[in-house]
């Protein structure tokens, strides 16, 4: 069920609120510079005065359920304020989701119940010195104990390292082979056995806490089987990864905006050959606006992923990657520019910009790093592609090209020509058979990613000038300046992938020094370029919107 838009404006505006109140940029300086879990602080998060956790609980079990729309304007508004902050209340959503999942009806009212009712924070207890992000690769192991013949518990021994709430959660999902193959256990927190490391010391986040487990022989009983069943979980961790890392692509979302917004402040007062840097493009147009667009193009690919799962979609998991790429590098970026934007300033600690950049990292390492996204949606629409014969983006341009007929101002038609290079770049893969190579494979997702955020983008724009925008989205930008950022986005993507595509066909062998040109023509390079046409004008319209200047 998905959170109405009442509930989450008031629950947008009572995090605003908290966080004014409690999370001032002075305090959350002091909490990086001392590498300090501010538990008092989320732990009230998490209770009667705010109830954060309820938004994540399905109603049935006690919560709001606030949908995955609702909650990623929540992780949004979260990440704005502290990644670290915002990282230690998702993690106990990420350590209940094994729950949420695959655990009986019991189980789940029992685990889920206590979440909502008394606040507890989790930890999701997956990933491995040696195996990092490759599940199936896990070397802890869970022994039957057995009594008369019956399965009476477990004792789970073996390693976690890189664990959110690790040395503060109140209760651990932890993954571990038993006999029956990988599966879930739910373990107290000071169960005998169970100890956790001392706090990482991170590049960022360090607002978070971040501990290493060690389990030696810790007991649970029998029940504490998520769903009952060995063997369930790599497929229950597999189910959730659409949701989480829709979330974490909130992550990235809120911090680029975060750090953004304060480079366009502190453009409008500082002061430059006798004008404000806010009104020289060579500032704006290279440190502002290109990174808005990117963006907000993530945010409409976000968008619409969310509202689909919320729809029972499935789990969509090659297209919760595709957010998270979209989002996280592009928070990532939007960091690094802050930080430039701001000078000699932004590179100091007393500029909030610098923290912002070193939080926002993590976005494209945890819950799978960039290449790991760019590998699995890489792996799906190849697949996609040979499912239907070369036809998958020439059928998305042809529905793009229709939207572009009825609405020619929103950059539809720039971005078919995105996607038509995008069908022909993979087609030319296929027959020179460069998917062998791995390299050539990851930057086939990249390249994947900025089409897909093109249509999502214009999209968003066209629903705005129909004046049907999703009431639960952002009201940032009006229709016409939604247009514009569509376009402009439109047009860097097609650009990409057409230079970039030719680039790495010819770079791999796909292509004979005679054939690049026919392969540019092939691509629709001369259209692409022909519809870079009016890119300064429309990044002239942002700045305008971003500034809340008139348009000339």
């Amino acid at each position: 069920m998905a959170i109405d838009l009442e509930t989450l404006d008031a629950t947008l505006a009572a995090l605003d609120d908290f966080a004014r109140r409690n999370l001032p940029d002075a305090k959350l300086r002091e909490l990086d510079r001392n590498d300090e879990f501010p538990e008092a602080l989320v732990r009230r998060m998490c209770s009667e005065e705010l109830g954060i956790q309820l938004f994540f609980v399905p109603e049935k079990f006690g919560g709001l359920g606030a949908g995955s729309f609702g909650v990623y304007r929540i992780c949004e508004q979260l990440a704005g304020v502290d990644v670290g902050i915002a990282t230690g209340v998702l993690a106990t959503f990420l350590g209940s989701e094994p729950i949420s999942v695959g655990g009986t009806e019991t189980q789940q009212r029992q685990w889920l119940g206590r979440i909502a009712e008394q606040g507890i924070l989790m930890a999701y207890g997956a990933t491995e010195p040696a195996a990092g992000s490759d599940l199936a690769a896990l070397r802890t192991v869970a022994e039957r104990v057995e009594d008369g013949g019956r399965i009476v518990g477990y004792r789970i021994t073996g390693s976690k390292q890189w664990i959110s709430n690790g040395g503060v959660a109140d209760l651990y999902t932890i993954l571990a082979n038993a006999p029956g193959g990988p599966t879930w256990f739910v373990v107290d927190r000071g169960t005998p056995g169970l100890t956790a490391g001392k706090p990482e010391d991170k590049h960022g986040i360090r607002a978070s806490n971040t501990a290493a487990l060690s389990l030696d022989r810790v007991y649970v009983d029998a029940d504490r089987v998520v769903g009952g069943v060995e063997g369930q979980g790599l497929m229950q961790a597999q189910a959730v990864f659409g949701y989480t890392r829709l979330m974490v692509a909130a992550f990235g979302l809120g911090a680029g905006w975060a750090a953004l917004n304060r480079a366009i402040e502190y453009s409008t007062t500082r002061i430059q050959a006798g004008a404000p840097l806010a009104q020289k493009q060579g500032y704006t147009h290279k440190l502002i606006v290109p990174h808005a667009a990117r963006l907000e193009a993530a945010r409409a690919y976000i968008e619409e992923v969310g509202t689909r799962l919320d729809a029972g979609e499935g789990q969509l998991n090659t297209e919760g990657a595709i957010a998270k790429y979209l989002a996280t590098e592009a928070g990532n970026a939007a960091a690094e520019a802050s930080i430039q934007a701001f000078g000699g300033y932004g590179y100091t600690k007393e500029y909030m910009v610098e923290k912002v950049k070193r939080d926002v990292r993590i976005t494209t390492i945890y819950e799978g790093t960039s290449e790991i996204m760019e590998m699995t949606i890489a792996r799906d629409r190849w697949q996609t592609h040979l499912k239907t014969r070369g036809r998958h983006y020439h059928d998305a341009a042809a529905a793009l090209e229709a939207l572009h007929a009825r609405r020619p101002e929103i950059g539809a038609g720039i971005a078919a020509l995105a996607a038509h290079a995008m069908a022909e770049v993979l087609e030319r893969a296929r027959m020179a058979r460069l998917t062998r190579h791995q390299h050539i494979l990851l930057r086939l997702g990249e390249l994947i990613a900025w089409c897909e955020g093109a249509a999502a983008i214009v999209r968003r724009a066209a629903a705005g000038a129909d004046g049907t925008p999703d009431v639960r989205a952002p009201r940032r930008f009006d229709a016409d300046a939604m247009a514009a950022l569509a376009r402009a986005f439109a047009r860097d993507a097609a650009r990409k992938i057409g230079d970039d595509g030719l680039a790495h066909l010819v770079g791999a062998g796909g292509a004979s020094d005679g054939d690049c040109a026919q392969l540019a023509a092939a691509l629709g390079l001369p259209a692409i370029q022909r519809a870079q046409a009016g890119q300064l004008a429309d990044l002239d319209r942002i700045a305008d919107a971003l500034y809340g200047r008139t348009s000339n």
